[in-house]
C-alpha cells in the first residue's frame, strides 16, 4: 500500500524524523512524543521528530532536554512572558497561512500541527467563567510549564516548526497561529474547509497556564465514560466526540515514545520522514473517513486501534455516529468541520469580540461581484450637489418651491412643437 503515499528519495533526504511529526493529531488520547532524528528547516532549524495524537493524554514523559533549549534566553522558541498581544492582523494571518502550506509540503507535519491546536484549546472548562483560568485556545501551550504536561510530550517540535513563521508575522498571536496551523493542516490533507474565525488574544505569562490533567487518556479503564467526562467538560456532545475522533485518520504512534503501537508496519517502514510507528489508517497523511471504516472492519493487524477508538463502535450512542461516518464521508466532513471550528474557539477571548474570518474579503485586485439587489433595494438620500442641480433644472422651466409647474406644462410644449412641424411640412409641400 506504500504506493499510495510515495515520496522521492530526494524528498526523503531532505526530511528527518521531525518532519514526519505525524503521530496522530487529535485532542482525544494523545499519543505523541518527540523523535530523535533532526530536520533541517530553513537551513538552520533543527528539530526532533514527534508522533502525536490530540486525542491521547498522559502516556508521555516530559521532553526536558528539548524544553531547556526553548527556555528563556535560549535560541529558537522562547517560552518567556510576552507583552499583551491583541487582535492579529488579517493580512498577516493570510500570509502566514500560505507559509504554513509550504511548510506542510516539505515536512509532512500535518498530524502534529493538528494536535498542537487541539491541545491548546482542549484545556477548556465550561464551568469556569473567568479568562484565562477557564483554559482554551489562548496560546498558553507555548510556555514550558504547560509543554511539560505529559499529554503534550513532543509538541515542542511543533513550536519549533512554527516559530519562524511567528517571527516573520509579529502581529499574529500564538493562539491564532496554533489554530490556523491546525485547520490548514486538515484542509491540506484533503479534509473539509473549516469555518474558522480569528482574533484570539494570547495569555501573557506562564502563571496563566492551566493545571495538568485536563486532556484525555488513551487507555482509561472505561474509555467511553472517560471520553464523555473530558469532552462534556468542554461543552462538546457525543456526535462531536466521534467526529473529532475521526482525525485519527492522520498520523501514527510509536511504542518507544507513547507506549502504544508497533515499532514498524508495512505502511510506515518507508516514511515519509523517519520510518516506523503504527498508523490508524493506510494513508496516514490523507484526511478521509477510512479511520471509521478500518476500525469497523478490524481486518488489518498493522493498523492501530486504541481502547478509545474501539469504544466508538461499542458504546451505543457513539456507534450511531461512527457507523454513519463509515458509510458517508460527506456527513463526516460536515460534522467534523463544525466540531473542529467549535473546539478551536473554546475558551478564547476575541478582539474584536465577534472575531473575524480570513475569507470575508475578496482577494486583492479581484473586482466586486455584481449583486443586483444591492442596487435595486433600499432608499438612499441624495447628495446636496445633486439636490442643487435638480432645483436649478426645475426652476429653469419656471418652477419654484412656491410655484409648482403646471401639470400640462410639458404637454403644451410638445403640442406646440408638433403644430410647428406640421405647418412647416405644409409650407414645404
Amino acid at each position: 500500500m506504500t504506493d499510495r503515499l510515495t515520496i522521492t528519495t530526494a524528498a526523503m533526504a531532505s526530511l528527518s524524523a521531525a518532519a514526519a511529526t505525524t503521530a496522530t493529531t487529535r485532542l482525544l488520547p494523545s499519543v505523541t512524543a518527540s523523535a530523535s532524528a533532526r530536520l533541517s528547516y530553513r537551513s538552520s532549524l533543527s528539530l526532533s521528530s514527534a508522533r502525536s495524537s490530540p486525542l491521547l493524554s498522559h502516556r508521555f514523559l516530559p521532553q526536558k532536554s528539548s524544553l531547556r533549549r526553548f527556555s528563556s534566553g535560549g535560541a529558537g522558541y522562547s517560552t518567556v512572558s510576552s507583552p499583551k498581544c491583541a487582535a492579529s492582523s488579517p493580512e498577516q494571518l493570510k500570509s502566514a497561512r500560505e507559509d504554513i502550506k509550504e511548510l506542510l509540503k516539505t515536512t509532512f507535519c500535518h498530524p502534529i500541527l493538528v494536535r498542537l491546536g487541539w491541545h491548546d484549546a482542549g484545556t477548556y472548562n465550561k464551568n469556569i467563567e473567568e479568562w484565562p483560568q477557564r483554559g482554551g485556545a489562548n496560546g498558553s501551550l507555548r510556555f514550558e510549564i504547560e509543554l511539560k504536561h505529559g499529554a503534550n510530550a513532543g509538541l515542542v517540535n511543533a513550536l519549533k516548526l512554527l516559530q519562524p513563521i511567528k517571527d516573520k508575522y509579529s502581529t499574529v498571536t500564538y493562539a491564532d497561529l496554533f489554530q490556523l496551523a491546525s485547520a490548514t493542516a486538515i484542509e491540506e490533507a484533503g479534509g473539509p474547509k473549516i469555518p474558522m474565525k480569528y482574533g484570539r488574544v494570547d495569555v501573557t505569562g506562564p502563571e496563566q497556564c492551566p493545571e495538568e490533567g485536563r486532556l484525555p487518556d488513551a487507555g482509561p479503564p472505561s474509555p467511553a465514560a472517560h471520553l464523555r467526562e473530558v469532552f462534556y467538560r468542554m461543552g462538546l456532545n457525543d456526535k462531536e466526540i466521534v467526529a473529532l475522533s475521526g482525525a485519527h485518520t492522520l498520523g501514527r504512534s510509536r511504542p518507544d515514545r507513547s507506549g502504544w503501537g508497533k515499532p514498524e508496519t508495512k505502511y510506515t517502514k518507508d516514511g515519509p520522514g523517519a520510518p516506523g510507528g503504527q498508523s490508524w489508517t493506510v494513508q496516514w497523511l490523507k484526511f478521509d473517513n477510512s479511520y471509521f471504516k478500518d476500525i469497523k472492519e478490524k481486518r488489518d493487524e498493522d493498523l492501530l486501534v486504541l481502547p478509545t477508538d474501539a469504544a466508538l463502535f461499542e458504546d451505543p450512542s457513539f456507534k450511531e455516529y461512527a457507523e454513519k461516518y463509515a458509510e458517508d464521508k460527506d456527513a463526516f466532513f460536515k460534522d467534523y468541520a463544525e466540531a473542529h471550528a467549535k473546539l478551536s474557539n473554546l475558551g478564547a477571548k476575541f478582539d474584536p469580540p465577534e472575531g473575524f474570518s480570513l475569507d470575508d474579503s475578496l482577494p486583492q485586485g479581484q473586482p466586486e461581484k455584481f449583486v443586483a439587489a444591492k442596487y435595486s433595494t433600499g432608499k438612499k438620500e441624495l447628495s446636496e450637489s445633486m439636490k442643487q442641480k435638480i432645483r436649478a433644472e426645475y426652476e429653469g422651466f419656471g418652477g419654484s418651491p412656491d410655484k409648482p409647474l403646471q401639470s400640462n406644462y410639458f404637454l403644451n410644449i410638445m403640442i406646440v412643437i408638433a403644430v410647428l412641424a406640421y405647418v412647416t411640412s405644409l409650407v414645404m409641400n
